[in-house]
């Protein structure tokens, strides 16, 4: 799983998470129903957005939706609610061009094993079937991946150009051109054309800030290993990393406000809430953290002194063949270490390893109702619970 917004269920709340889980397993599913079990390891948590927008946009009913899913050891071993339709498959054709993208891109810096010839070969072969892979779906769609192929084609050429003194975002510029143009298209797949112009701005602006904190988050890695960095190459200081950063994330956010949505509280959250945080874990900025359990007033079930909550209900154990292969499941996944998840073999309710931690994890933004406060300009005018929002 790779990508810069990667949301916590603290801050997402039940009803959020559900939904943006619902969007993960239909992208996956959609790789997998148009291309196979190899295309699912491309699922990503950035390539969802295009589905969240799209149903986001959409009118109940239309072609966009969601159906249920059989059992998954990704889930438990149990069924859900999955987005499904153009949405999915459109973000299905975008993650696989630009997961090939990237791994012609680790094949040219000879990263790992890629070094090697033969690996080398082997991954040039299948980053080449994604494309047309993706070319195919997005065709379905109606969408052109040749924007994204060139954009990958037209970074490989700016890079080897590029030196002490270019602008940053001279390097930025294909990657911002790739995701407009993928953003601008949920406008058309949803029927709101005049969405178009708006999202292709948001896109744009995520483009940017996806190169940016990939560059941030790289550069020691990349100076030991000697691979190409934008930042170190262009000679871009981290505050001004910084700086470029935080105003795509302010112009995202007065982008999405000339959108129109049916829904967009989960589009809201990711691209307006979850993207700071994104940034700040990117620059290590140090931020709030959640607390182990919520505050529970005297007298309340699980505060000190008052009554022991009662237990939940016990479920039959799964024999030990059935808890292996969901265990196996599981531990692809990063639900072992900061989702919930049901015991293997109990089927009990258990936290990741990580669910205590100080892990950026705060429900600060909660003190403003964020997704329903209105005000003169807009959502989240006024909010002062600090997360700059």
């Amino acid at each position: 799983m790779f990508g810069i917004v990667r949301p916590c269920r603290h801050r997402l709340g039940e009803k959020l998470t559900a939904q943006w889980t619902a969007h993960l397993c239909g992208l996956c599913l959609a790789l997998r129903g148009d291309h196979g079990q190899l295309a699912r390891i491309v699922t990503n948590y950035d390539g969802l957005l295009i589905s969240v927008l799209t149903e986001a946009q959409a009118d109940p009913g239309g072609s966009t939706g969601r159906r249920t899913a059989g059992p998954c050891p990704l889930r438990g071993m149990r069924t859900a609610s999955v987005a499904h339709g153009e949405g999915a498959r459109l973000a299905a054709a975008v993650s696989l061009v630009l997961a090939s993208a990237k791994v012609r891109d680790h094949v040219a810096d000879g990263d790992g094993l890629l070094a090697r010839r033969p690996v080398a070969l082997a991954a040039r072969r299948v980053a080449a079937g994604w494309d047309r892979a993706g070319a195919r779906t997005g065709s379905d769609v109606g969408f052109d991946t040749a924007v994204l192929v060139d954009a990958v084609d037209r970074q490989t050429g700016i890079e080897s150009l590029a030196g002490p003194g270019t602008p940053i975002l001279t390097v930025t510029e294909p990657t911002e051109t790739a995701t407009a143009a993928a953003f601008a298209h949920t406008a058309v797949l949803a029927g709101r054309p005049r969405n178009a112009a708006p999202l292709a701005e948001a896109g744009r602006l995520f483009g940017r800030l996806a190169h940016l904190l990939d560059a941030v988050e790289d550069r020691e890695a990349d100076a030991a290993s000697g691979a190409w960095n934008p930042l170190t190459a262009t000679g871009t200081s981290l505050d001004e990393a910084r700086r470029l950063a935080d105003d795509a994330v302010h112009g995202i956010r007065l982008a999405l406000r000339e959108a129109e949505f049916t829904d967009g509280g989960l589009a809201h959250r990711l691209l307006v809430h979850e993207l700071p945080n994104s940034v700040r874990r990117a620059f290590g900025t140090p931020s709030c953290a959640h607390g182990s359990h919520p505050y529970a007033p005297p007298g309340a079930p699980g505060a000190p002194g008052g009554p022991t909550p009662p237990e939940p209900p016990r479920r039959d154990r799964r024999g030990l063949l059935a808890g292996c292969a969901v265990w196996l499941g599981l531990a692809c996944t990063c639900q072992l270490c900061c989702g919930t998840y049901e015991d293997p073999w109990a089927r009990e309710r258990k936290e990741g390893c990580l669910h205590n931690c100080d892990c950026d994890c705060c429900d600060c933004c909660e003190c403003c109702n964020c997704c329903n406060c209105g005000g003169e300009d807009g959502c989240c005018s006024g909010c002062d619970c600090g997360c700059d929002c």
